[in-house]
């Protein structure tokens, strides 16, 4: 896979290498030439000094061949730019955008060109209620521009899910659960699968459909 990467901080750079030793092509676009010469000596990746937010700039850097653009800048608006670029200029199938500032999340979606935004300061807020919430429904990551969410529910004893087969509950079609972690063992979720009290669902739900996946797990 051919990831480009727009920002050579610590966070792009750091991205940068986990790709690099799972054995992506990885370039990494950053504006300062001399950061960009301080990087090429500590992370053996393409490196281009260049201003992401400019289309000529991408061009030269040949992102119409990439596979996956992750704005990683520490400017949402600059992320926001780099993503509607590679997305409507380039075509790019995959955008992945950084958000800085949790206020800006909501402008973070398909209108942009991102396909899938991470905010830092969320995602650690998501974990948080993730560990001590019973009963409750917890998003933890965004796809699709917001269409689309990664939530978490650990079903209480008074849940109307437990006890029951997963083909037997109300989950509607634009969701599904992905995936169970039970006594610390991830569970693949089948049909005929029944919940038990303290299991952690996984569920891709849209927006949508998230108050009947609430309903049913939940039981509110």
């Amino acid at each position: 896979m051919k990831v480009a990467i727009c920002g050579g901080g610590s966070v792009g750079t750091t991205i940068a290498r986990d790709l690099n030793t799972s054995g992506h092509e990885v370039l990494v676009l950053e504006q300062d030439p001399d950061l960009v010469e301080r990087r090429r000596r500590e992370l053996d990746v393409t490196w281009i000094a260049a201003d992401a937010c400019e289309v000529a700039s991408l061009d030269a850097a040949g992102l119409a061949t990439v596979d996956v653009v992750v704005a990683a800048t520490g400017d949402d608006e600059d992320n926001l730019v780099i993503s509607l670029l590679a997305k409507q200029e380039f075509a790019v199938p995959r955008v992945v955008a950084r958000v800085n500032n949790s206020k800006n999340q909501w402008l973070f979606n398909e209108g942009w060109g991102v396909d899938i935004s991470v905010s830092t300061p969320q995602l650690i807020t998501a974990i948080v209620e993730e560990a001590v919430s019973v009963g409750s429904l917890v998003r933890l990551l965004q796809f699709e521009g917001g269409a689309k969410h990664l939530v978490e529910v650990t079903l209480a004893p008074e849940s109307p899910a437990v006890g029951n087969a997963i083909s037997t509950l109300g989950i509607p079609r634009e969701a599904a659960i992905v995936a169970i972690v039970r006594d610390d063992r991830l569970v693949a979720p089948r049909p005929e699968t029944a919940l038990q009290s303290g299991d952690e669902v996984l569920v891709l739900v849209s927006v949508e459909a998230e108050p009947d996946v609430r309903r049913e797990l939940v039981g509110a």
